[in-house]
């Protein structure tokens, strides 16, 4: 086994840690955060009956022109923790649980969350 396949069923066992304990309703739905090399996806998950809300990700064309002023991968993260935000007080959804998908709370991850807190949402 190499250590890409090491590193892939690592981050498996841990989100399935994570997804144990977290459980994501109509009222307060889950936010999944989920990172590719190039962009970074956010989705806003109800558990309960098993939809999702609405998703928002740094390739949707309609944020192109919000995103090109951002210059690295950290700030379009921290942007659409902030757009994510915005869309879901809109769709009057104040406070959300945080699923960060096995991935470490560094870097992107972590700014999505404090974009979208910044934008007002209460984890």
């Amino acid at each position: 086994m190499n250590q890409i396949e090491k590193s892939k069923k690592r981050r498996e066992r841990i989100r399935y840690q994570i997804r144990k304990k977290l459980r994501g309703t109509a009222e307060i739905p889950r936010l999944v955060v989920y990172r590719s090399l190039d962009h970074i996806y956010a989705q806003f998950v109800d558990d309960v009956n098993s939809k999702t809300i609405f998703t928002i990700s740094t390739k949707s064309k309609e944020l192109a022109g919000k995103l090109s002023e951002a210059k690295n991968k950290v700030e379009k993260s921290k942007l659409i923790g902030k757009l994510a935000a915005e869309k879901a007080i809109s769709s009057s959804i104040q406070n959300v649980v945080f699923d960060r998908n096995g991935y470490l709370y560094h870097g992107r991850v972590k700014a999505l969350a404090d974009g979208a807190r910044e934008g007002g949402l209460k984890f």
